[in-house]
């Protein structure tokens, strides 16, 4: 297939190489939940689009409303006011059984079906295009084949769901949606419970699939270190200021990462990517390094420790405040004073300013 040039206009507008719709719309939507003649107002004025070919990551704190925003996307629960449509359609208006062949669903509730081989629990996900009895064609086998094939789990397609791994099973349910052919995947903390390695593994292979199957896939995650590297969009979702949407390294550089949590003892370090815990400390220090991994590293193990870093350059650095000039991680000068001492270890030096 011949590719579509991307030109330099392209790149400095945004435009895409080809037009893309849409797939979900929200406009000045409120979201909550309604008993009887009573409201309860989660958010209010909410306005977002999804676009295919991207993975978009709902971050926020708990008891932020994401579930409650992802429950009102996948319509298990209607939104309270305001326009959200998927495809141009308003989403009220679709079936039971056009909304399961739109918009797939991975729930962060373990399944309870240990007694299906991983084929077959796929193979459930073809039932809005098989009917009520759900037989297979061989048109079904084959997407069935190709989504196991994409999520890497096809050698384990004849073994017991009860017998695979929590990584295992994320990537099956994710295929499970795969075979329903949504444009749409909305996944509830896919990573939830997962070790390191299975969590880069799940969120590469979602932002693999967005763009392989052009498909718009929102996922909710408290793994904001590989929402960072991995997410194309993201939603910052937080009770003082609503839902902020925008590109990953947007939403960053203009400081948008500190107003997702209402803490005065939390901060962001743009230049990692992590949240920290603010230290108050009227214990100053003056660090210099040899380069950057050696700066941030022997600054983490002072901040532990109850020390304020700053920079050897700094008006902290008088003749009373301590200095540390780090040549390696196994070489530190240490001044006081007029007294010099040299540690050989971060133990040996921890264990001096402790």
């Amino acid at each position: 297939m011949e590719k579509t040039a991307i030109t330099t206009k392209d790149l400095c507008t945004g435009n895409r190489p080809e037009k893309q719709e849409a797939v979900i719309t929200a406009k000045d939507l409120c979201i909550g939940y309604r008993s009887g003649k009573q409201e309860k107002r989660v958010h209010e004025h909410l306005s977002f689009r999804l676009f295919p070919g991207e993975l978009t990551c709902l971050l926020g704190a708990n008891g932020t409303g994401k579930s409650t925003l992802l429950r009102t996307l996948s319509a298990s629960q209607p939104a309270l006011s305001g326009e959200l449509s998927v495809q141009g359609k308003p989403l009220s208006a679709y079936s039971e059984k056009e909304r399961s062949r739109t918009i797939g669903i991975v729930l962060t509730d373990k399944t309870l079906a240990g007694g299906l081989t991983v084929y077959e629990l796929v193979a459930l996900g073809r039932q809005p295009h098989t009917g009520f009895f759900g037989k297979l064609n061989k048109a079904d086998r084959v997407i069935i084949e190709d989504a196991l094939e994409a999520v890497g789990i096809s050698h384990k397609s004849q073994s017991y769901t009860a017998e695979l791994s929590d990584g295992e099973r994320q990537k099956v349910m994710i295929a499970k949606a795969l075979v329903q052919e949504c444009p749409l995947i909305l996944l509830d903390e896919p990573t939830a419970f997962l070790d390191v390695v299975s969590r880069i593994e799940i969120m590469t292979l979602l932002h693999r699939l967005a763009i392989e199957q052009n498909k718009a896939i929102l996922l909710s995650t408290h793994d904001i270190e590989q929402a960072l590297v991995l997410a194309d969009k993201l939603w910052l979702l937080s009770k003082e200021n609503g839902l902020q949407c925008g590109v990953t390294e947007d939403l960053i550089l203009n400081y948008r990462m500190d107003s997702l949590f209402s803490r005065n003892d939390i901060r962001f370090d743009y230049a990692h990517g992590v949240y920290y815990p603010t230290v108050n400390s009227q214990c100053f220090i003056t660090v210099e390094a040899a380069d950057e991994v050696l700066l941030h590293w022997t600054t983490n193990a002072l901040n532990r420790h109850g020390y304020a870093c700053c920079p050897a350059s700094a008006a902290e650095a008088t003749e009373e405040v301590p200095r540390l000039s780090v040549l390696s991680a196994e070489e530190f000068r240490l001044v006081q004073g007029k007294e010099c001492t040299t540690f050989r270890s971060f133990e040996q030096l921890l264990a001096c300013i402790k």
